[in-house]
């Protein structure tokens, strides 16, 4: 018998699979076809706001997507870094093609692991407990556990105007009987609809036209063990252009015939990430919409129209797309469509990511309600993780909403449900100044080497980072820059009136706006740290009020979500609870206090009367 089953082998199924088979687990993985292992059906890059974070986690954690990120990279580009460093995000465009070879290689090749070629047609319960699967070429797979990682797998279709085909992303086979087993065995499913825009021949887009957007030059990515990456002047650029308003008038001239707006989509679509028809009716004041051209591949003549999403006809996607500027002759080789398909409800999951209901199954990547290929990473090494942990009888691994994106993204799903598309957004983490791109080791790398995805290597090279950033701000605290050094001569240029005479606690002087920790590194002769190292301890002293709020906010949370709520109790007899409180209650079965705080519609008049009914219960 096999330890672990993963079906599916999008970005959620890759990292499930390398984690369980990473730490000893004889995995099998069942996919479509080998050949779109980690496929990219949308946009061919990896990361941006709030997501390049929790790739920053999957990498401190020990899953795999960051370094294959980092090494098919064509641009690497730091976000919003005229912002406070607690929404700082790294974006890569990616290779399409290669990050797809990249992963097969690694995953074909893992130790304990098994590549099978097949479709999942049902899976086996017996006694609300997890037996095993029906393969569709004939016979099943027996396992311990079992994550289902389908993607926009199961029952899927995709759109075209009234040209509906049952079919996944990129002519794959799709399968209903997958959905109706689950049915059978008491899970709810619900209709989710997301789209891609066209891909465009590169060679026929006057780009003179468009805004050139290039990445960062400095040394940037995702993975702690990413030594080198592709030379900043050999990284590909994306580029910027405009929807017109010709490009409206086409748009509402055809509304009539979109999937979306004639009733053949049943499905809800992502609100962050619409169509372009959505957008032309939602914000029909907005003069224009702004468009990323990026790169698909450096062995492909292809460029990918970010946010031009549709699921117009081909003849009308024609005259869009040459509206547009400089795509005015643009030749397109494949139309945009919209897909509609299956997905579990996540009230129905465990903060381990194992359903409530059945023993040993565990749900992960957007077949949970999410979109995105890096929220599905995530969701996939922590069922990964959490499904070794119940093979060797070990208690769940759960983050909390300020230690990972992560954290936030799984208590989001599991608390308040979703009737669309999930998007992790920087919004979302009440705590996201502690859960910063730079201090991802730090918050994560520990519970990674616990779960035997960290290598003891690694794990001691980061302590011994740990180690010289704390000798860093010591070493700060208690130097002090003699006026000798010419330090306020530096002082003066960046706009302060410093007496010649004056020395200076290099500490102190850290926290003032506009001085760098590396420029007071040069007045003292003291070079033996690497930028990024001294970039952290820059951000832990500028920001030092800030994160000490945050983390007794944190604290005063941490408190409610350690005071534990039975899941056996029916709330529709706890007295003096709001009707809504009940039925809430009832529906999400919550485990803590502070899990209950923020099911949407429970209030905290609710909250003190269970606090009350449960010191009343345990007394």
């Amino acid at each position: 018998m096999l330890d672990a089953i993963v079906v599916g082998a999008g970005h959620a199924g890759c990292e499930a699979a390398y984690s369980l088979a990473k730490a000893g687990k004889k995995t099998a993985l069942v996919t479509i076809a080998v050949s779109h292992i980690a496929s990219m059906p949308c946009n061919p890059s990896i990361g941006g706001p709030a997501k390049g974070i929790v790739v920053r986690e999957i990498d401190a954690l020990g899953g795999i997507m960051p370094k294959i990120a980092d090494k098919t990279a064509l641009q690497f580009k730091m976000l919003n870094t005229t912002k406070g460093p607690g929404v700082w995000s790294m974006r890569v465009q990616s290779d399409k093609p290669e990050y797809s070879k990249a992963m097969q290689d690694v995953l074909m090749n893992l130790d304990n692991l098994e590549v099978i070629e097949d479709i999942c047609e049902e899976v086996i319960i017996e006694d609300k407990k997890f037996k095993g699967i029906r393969l569709q070429k004939g016979g099943n797979l027996e396992a311990k556990v079992c994550i289902l990682t389908t993607g926009t797998y199961m029952d899927s279709c995709t759109m075209i105007s009234s040209e509906v085909v049952s079919e996944g992303p990129d002519h794959q086979p799709t399968t209903k009987n997958l959905s109706e087993s689950l049915r059978k065995n008491g899970i709810n499913l619900f209709r989710l609809k997301t789209g891609t825009p066209q891909r465009v021949k590169t060679s026929t887009i006057d780009f003179s036209k468009t805004k050139y957007e290039p990445g960062t030059k400095d040394f940037i990515r995702f993975s702690e063990e990413t030594e080198s990456i592709l030379p900043f002047e050999e990284q590909l650029p994306c580029y910027l252009t405009y929807t017109t308003d010709e490009t409206k008038k086409i748009i509402l001239d055809n509304l009539n015939k979109s999937s979306m707006y004639s009733g053949v989509v049943k499905g809800v679509g992502p609100r962050y990430c619409p169509s372009i028809e959505d957008k032309i009716v939602r914000f029909k004041d907005k003069e224009r919409h702004q468009l990323f051209l990026e790169p698909i591949s450096r062995g492909l003549d292809l460029t990918y129209v970010q946010g031009f999403s549709t699921s117009m006809p081909r003849d009308v996607q024609e005259k869009m797309v040459h509206s547009l500027i400089g795509l005015e002759h643009a030749e397109i080789v494949k139309y945009a469509y919209a897909i509609e398909y299956d997905a579990v409800d996540p009230l129905q999951v465990k903060a381990n990511l194992e359903l409530k209901d059945i023993d040993g199954l565990f749900i992960s990547g957007q077949i949970l309600g999410t979109s995105g290929y890096e929220e599905a990473a995530g969701l996939g090494i922590m069922a990964g993780i959490n499904a070794r942990r119940k093979i060797d009888n070990e208690s769940p691994f759960v983050l909390k909403r300020d230690e990972a994106y992560i954290g936030v993204m799984i208590d989001d799903l599991i608390t308040k449900g979703t009737k669309e598309p999930y998007r992790l957004l920087t919004s979302r983490a009440e705590y996201r100044l502690l859960m910063r791109h730079d201090n991802a080791e730090h918050r994560l790398i520990k519970y990674g080497y616990e779960n035997k995805l960290i290598s003891e290597e690694r794990y001691q090279k980061y302590l011994n980072k740990k180690q010289k950033l704390e000798e860093l701000k010591q070493y700060l605290v208690e130097t002090k820059i003699s006026y000798e050094t010419g330090i306020n001569e530096y002082l003066n240029n960046i706009g302060y009136e410093e007496d010649d005479n004056t020395s200076h606690n290099a500490y102190e002087l850290s926290k003032r706006p506009n001085v760098e920790i590396k420029d007071l590194l040069e007045y003292l002769d003291n070079h033996d740290y690497s930028d990024d190292l001294i970039n952290e301890v820059q951000i832990e002293i500028k920001y030092e009020g800030y994160i000490d709020k945050a983390r007794r906010e944190a604290n005063h949370m941490l408190k409610m979500d350690n005071i534990k709520l039975p899941t056996d109790v029916d709330y529709t007899k706890v007295d003096n609870l709001a009707l809504e409180a009940r039925q809430k209650l009832n529906q999400v079965k919550p485990y803590t206090l502070g899990q209950a705080s923020r099911i949407s519609g429970i209030n905290p008049s609710d909250i003190q009367v269970l606090a009350i009914w449960l010191k009343q219960k345990n007394s």
